[in-house]
């Protein structure tokens, strides 16, 4: 089989479950051929144990330091480090997706604290999408910012390493990389030039969002621009046109060598998860030749 994963925020869970990297990610894989074999069969498709993805990735632990704390939904208990990440997120998810217009200004105005925008913007985020919004950030903030610590941070080399070894053992030819684990798979691929696929599928990713994804990455872009991996033959971005972690939907615009820009529709409350993404059918054009053979 030709195909790994590489999964996105909030899956601590299935190393608390099991007890060990190999059996979370093994139960994650299971669920991504389930969800896949949707995808490409239909909803309603008995699912009898194929098996389509090799392998997931996972780094979830590595954010954590081996143990998870209860998120903080509540801006003035966040890290300020999770306090930036947040309104940088925020700022854009309100001008892009809810329609606030300039929120520098709006801040400006009205001789607003940083605390006390975040939870303005957090407010209206739950209001006009709801209740996953919210949910989201108690993952995304925090991993995000654990995952930026710094160039050397412990929990992006090894999740990166996590990846490249991976990569190694199982040499696919297909890289499927949901959310937070689109950029492990981009700073993954740039830092181990021997490891060479033929298609790179990014999920939902957040890899063109400014001042909290995008500047950070490692190599740096040039001149605004990011570029494919050399060692990616093909990159292929798949994006529902309100998820609120890919920011923006298309990556075309900030990266060169970005074959093709997907927008779907998955569902306008489950908008980010990767079993949406899987069975929306959207890969299935991609991968064909690669599960053909």
């Amino acid at each position: 089989m030709t195909i790994v994963g590489v999964h996105g925020v909030g899956k601590y869970r299935y190393y608390a479950e099991t007890g060990s990297v190999g059996g979370a990610a093994e139960r994650m894989r299971v669920k991504w051929n389930r969800y896949l074999h949707a995808g490409l069969y239909g909803p309603d498709a008995p699912y009898t144990g194929e098996s389509y993805v090799t392998e997931i990735a996972y780094y979830a632990h590595l954010l954590t330091g081996g143990e998870r704390p209860a998120p903080s939904r509540e801006v003035s208990r966040m890290e300020p480090e999770e306090r930036l990440v947040a309104a940088a997120w925020l700022k854009q998810l309100g001008i892009e997706r809810l329609g606030l217009g300039r929120l520098d200004e709006v801040r400006a105005a009205a001789g607003e604290t940083l605390t006390g925008l975040l939870r303005r913007l957090a407010g209206w985020a739950v209001e006009r999408l709801g209740e996953r919004a919210d949910d989201i950030a108690a993952t995304f903030v925090p991993e995000v910012a654990a995952y930026f610590a710094g160039d050397r941070a412990a929990a992006r080399v090894k999740a990166c390493d996590a990846l490249a070894d991976t990569m190694r053992r199982r040499q696919p030819r297909v890289l499927i990389a949901h959310s937070l684990g689109s950029v492990v798979a981009y700073e993954t691929l740039w830092a181990n030039p021997d490891i060479e696929i033929e298609l790179l599928i990014t999920l939902g990713s957040p890899l063109g969002m400014r001042n909290v994804v995008f500047e950070r990455l490692l190599p740096t872009p040039v001149g605004g621009r990011g570029r494919r991996p050399p060692n990616a033959g093909r990159w292929v971005n798949i994006a529902d046109k309100d998820d609120i972690v890919a920011i923006p939907p298309a990556l075309g615009d900030r990266f060169d060598g970005v074959d093709l820009d997907v927008t779907v529709n998955l569902d306008w409350i489950d908008f980010h998860t990767v079993e949406k993404y899987l069975g929306s059918g959207a890969l299935n054009e991609h991968l064909k030749k690669y599960l053909a053979a």
